[in-house]
């Protein structure tokens, strides 16, 4: 039996706020919501049903940390452990793993993969230190081949973050552009390969060529596309609420407007944003 399922549960009364709380504490309230003395909900829950869970509070956390609030940040962590704890008393209830398996593998990992460190392996810069994680990952996953490499990228992440993922486990062994230029250039082949696309179909195939292209100029940039348009997409929504509180105070109504007015509006908004800088772009 898993170990947080040997020992009793402590009554319900015992459960207050305070000041500090231990990991075991953790594990104990986490056991108690999933008893028969717990909660309705926490009970019916499964690996599958908390996927998405998971998902939406790493996101939470990197929109904290993007907030730049270290409150908010370590509010956001707790959340994320609580799901890490919720899988793992899960598993200790089937008697698959338990919470100390999980912090064992983990701490397994940092020693297996830091071999710079703990092992023969030398690295005395980042690029050194991921390259040597990299070939430890490798071994320990008995990826024999390249491709191996390339299907072992998850591919449930968003897609411009796996395409970049995709496209570092390649330049691993050369398969790259030596400069920027390179994806640059391809960007304009793709945009003419879109324009000559003779159906709907070769249209997806090309647009899809484009985004990939679009990472690759981004990745030899050092720019995360994922974080990129996430922060583009929260630009538009800024600059449109600005759009919109501009027609309503000059009385224009939205969705009445020509699209040149509209334009027109737009750069009032951005010339105001960005100090009078008409030549940004939208």
């Amino acid at each position: 039996m898993p170990d947080n399922q040997q020992r009793p549960l402590p009554p319900a009364e015992s459960f207050v706020p305070k000041n500090e709380f231990t990991v075991a504490e953790l594990l104990d309230l986490m056991a108690f919501l999933r008893s028969e003395q717990g909660c309705p909900w926490d009970r019916e829950q499964t690996h599958g049903s908390l996927r998405q869970n998971l998902l939406e509070e790493a996101y939470e956390v990197i929109d904290a940390i993007e907030s730049g609030q270290p409150d908010r940040l370590c509010d956001e962590l707790g959340d994320v452990l609580m799901q890490v704890v919720f899988h793992a008393q899960m598993a200790a209830e089937d008697g698959t793993f338990t919470f100390s398996d999980v912090v064992t593998a983990i701490c397994n990992k940092l020693i297996s993969r830091h071999t710079h460190i703990f092992g023969p392996d030398r690295a005395s810069t980042p690029d050194a230190v991921i390259a040597n994680w990299e070939k430890n990952k490798k071994l320990e996953k008995g990826l024999e081949s390249q491709t191996q490499v390339l299907l072992d990228v998850p591919r449930t992440l968003p897609a411009l973050q796996r395409s970049y993922k995709v496209q570092q486990k390649a330049a691993q062994v050369g398969f790259d552009w030596a400069e920027a230029d390179g994806p640059r250039q391809k960007i304009e082949e793709e945009l003419a390969e879109i324009q000559a696309a003779p159906n709907q179909e070769r249209l997806e195939d090309e647009l899809g060529d484009l985004l990939f292209s679009a990472v690759n100029y981004a990745r030899h940039l050092k720019v995360q596309p994922e974080m990129a348009l996430n922060r583009a997409t929260e630009k538009f929504i800024r600059r449109f609420a600005a759009l919109e509180a501009l027609a309503e105070s000059r009385q224009l109504k939205l969705g009445t407007l020509p699209l040149a007015e509209l334009d027109r509006l737009w750069d009032t908004v951005k010339q105001d944003e960005k100090g009078g800088d008409s030549h940004a772009s939208r």
